[in-house]
């Protein structure tokens, strides 16, 4: 898949940009705070509907204005796709695919595949599990329709769960239906789940150990509490609990990923370097499971990834994605030296972009010799 063409307007700090993109290598060169990111971000935004920094679509409109547009020209399994982002003001938010409006935006998630490597990743090693569920979840719901289903039900009859209890609600036929359209959601969910930590751990253990040019033993393990009781059975023996409480205890939106340097978390023990190569690993892993289970090769974004890594990690990453099995790339650095390494590293078609104030313009750009 290619993005080709982006246009934006008053998305963050950018009021104008029209961008015509290289098949292979795209890189965004400026100081920070200059927009590299936001322009990284509207490339994300037009695959997720959301941004992946800002938790609310009004955090996106440039400031000041009444509206954001975001353009994406893609080229994708032969054909020509156009998708359209809007937000306006006081308006419902507006998605479509080649002129035509979604009617849920849950259609559109997985149509453009995408990993967004960033500094952000830190996250995912220090934060809570919510991080690191959403990691779960952004990744099989591009490539698996029932999946997000089965995670779109689960979550309506949690908010409908927790509404009840908070009120008090004592209606035993009510809470029994609710019940079992949780549990079966989050059996599916569960299932999705452990199937999924099955299939993409051997995947990140390989790219960790290509990366770091070590052996260390690294794994990622799923904790759930459905792993040893079903749904049902945590509902209601948990019932005069969740009353007491408010809210839900139990269920797979408290599940997590313990990520494993041998036998300690890596929280605790990794080096900033092994921490950065970890969450690197983690996300060049997602490509390859989301090429294999899509059949279409995602948009690859490098937000600052030079940053805590030595030279030779560096270089074990740039000899990854010049692999044939990478397609299109999107790299943001302050360092020009870092952006014509990596064009030398990847040696395909490129354009250089600067960012500056919001603006950016193109400033170089090369062909296949």
């Amino acid at each position: 898949m290619i993005l080709n063409r982006l246009n934006i307007s008053n998305y963050k700090n950018i009021a104008e940009a029209q961008l015509e993109f290289s098949p292979k290598v795209n890189c965004l060169l400026g100081n920070n705070g200059m927009g590299k990111t936001n322009i990284l971000d509207a490339i994300f935004y037009l695959s997720f509907c959301q941004s992946s920094l800002s938790r609310g679509d009004a955090a996106t409109v440039r400031f000041g204005e009444e509206f954001m547009l975001l353009q994406g020209a893609y080229e994708r399994r032969g054909q020509v796709e156009n998708v359209t982002c809007a937000i306006q003001k006081g308006k419902r938010k507006s998605i479509k695919r080649n002129g035509k409006e979604y009617k849920r935006q849950s259609e559109h998630i997985g149509l453009l595949p995408l990993v967004l490597v960033s500094p952000n990743d830190w996250n995912l090693i220090s934060g809570g599990g919510e991080e690191r569920r959403r990691l779960i979840d952004r990744i099989i719901s591009q490539g698996n329709r029932e999946y997000l289903e089965a995670l779109i039900a689960y979550n309506r009859a949690m908010e409908q769960r927790n509404a009840m209890l908070k009120q008090g609600f004592n209606d035993a036929l009510l809470f029994e239906t609710v019940d079992m359209l949780l549990s079966r959601a989050a059996t599916a969910v569960n299932h999705g789940r452990r199937e999924w930590i099955e299939r993409f751990t051997p995947i990140f253990m390989r790219y960790y150990n290509e990366i770091s040019g070590s052996n260390e033993t690294v794994r990622l393990d799923y904790r759930s509490e459905l792993n040893s009781k079903p749904m049902e059975v945590l509902l209601r023996e948990n019932f005069s609990r969740d009353i007491a409480l408010g809210y839900t205890s139990q269920g797979v939106h408290r599940d997590d990923i313990e990520l494993m340097l041998g036998d300690e978390l890596m929280r605790r023990i990794g080096s900033q370097g092994q921490c950065k190569t970890y969450t690197i690993a983690l996300r060049l892993a997602q490509f390859e499971f989301l090429k294999q289970l899509s059949g279409i090769t995602p948009l690859l974004l490098l937000d600052d990834i030079f940053d805590k890594l030595d030279a030779n990690r560096v270089a074990n990453i740039m000899h990854i994605v010049s692999r044939s099995d990478f397609g299109q790339i999107f790299i943001s650095d302050t360092n020009r030296q870092h952006i014509d390494e990596t064009i030398e590293a990847v040696g395909s078609d490129y354009r250089i972009f600067q960012v500056e104030n919001g603006v950016c313009s193109p400033l170089q750009k090369g062909g296949e010799a």
